[in-house]
């Protein structure tokens, strides 16, 4: 018990590499708050996050400004 165990419901250790492309100007604060939470403070820099439900939720709502790659 407490020990990650394959199978054992944990989410695998997957990363994300998120790169922003477009600029975040115009868009909304809810959607700079997201950028700013991953990470994300300039254009073309690229950070690599944990894929979780949580992350996954903040790029479906700033998928316009970002590249995302699975590694």
């Amino acid at each position: 018990q407490g020990m990650d165990m394959p199978g054992s419901g944990q989410f695998p250790d997957l990363f994300l590499e998120i790169t922003q492309v477009r600029s975040k100007n115009g868009s909304t604060q809810r959607q700079i708050a997201n950028l700013r939470s991953l990470g994300i403070r300039k254009i073309h820099q690229t950070v690599e996050v944990e894929k979780t439900p949580v992350t996954e939720g903040q790029l479906a709502k700033i998928r316009h400004l970002v590249e995302v790659e699975e590694c």
